[in-house]
């Protein structure tokens, strides 16, 4: 990569290679959908229908958002092999939470929800860690409170929903 950037909306994209910003935009676009699906997979009832729904769109577009950032971040690989990484383990967790809701062999849904869970902490960690630097009121943060908030949000979210759940608490009754 040359150190030619381009300039968008205030963001210093580092790159004006057209291939390398077809690619970012087509990541900033799934990444939206996942951040949105997630969310609304989140919020719905469990089970089939809008979780379900919403919640397999978020699984394949984080994994078309992994595969865009593993490019991206082979072609500027000093500088984003973190970010690969996080991508990694945001899709190793959405990989294992979507493998535990099947009901074959048996449905895990703790592990479901952890991994799930963990899927969108670990996306909103990359986005963190690699945009608030440019972003209103984020940029004026520490680093270490861009690798550390997302998780410090979410792990207490995910672990009420693990001990309170009504149907995980059903479960773990029997």
């Amino acid at each position: 990569m040359t150190d030619e950037v381009t300039t968008i909306a205030g963001i210093e994209i580092p790159s004006t290679s057209p291939v390398f910003l077809t690619i970012v935009a087509l990541h900033i676009c799934l990444a939206l959908i996942c951040v949105v699906t997630g969310f609304v997979a989140m919020m719905s009832r469990k089970g089939r229908g809008r979780h379900s729904t919403f919640g397999t769109v978020y699984y394949w577009c984080l994994s078309a958002v992994f595969a865009s950032a593993t490019v991206l971040s082979v072609m500027r690989w000093a500088e984003n092999y973190h970010l690969f990484i996080i991508g990694a383990l945001a899709f190793a967790t959405a990989l294992l939470g979507r493998s535990a809701a099947h009901p074959q062999p048996r449905r895990r849904l703790d592990l479901h929800v952890a991994g799930m869970g963990l899927s969108y902490v670990f996306m909103l960690t990359a986005f963190y860690v690699d945009n608030g630097k440019n972003l209103p009121l984020w940029k004026e943060l520490p680093p270490i409170v861009l690798w550390l908030l997302p998780a410090v949000v979410g792990i207490p979210i995910i672990a009420r929903t693990l001990l309170r759940h009504p149907l995980l608490r059903q479960l773990r009754d029997q």
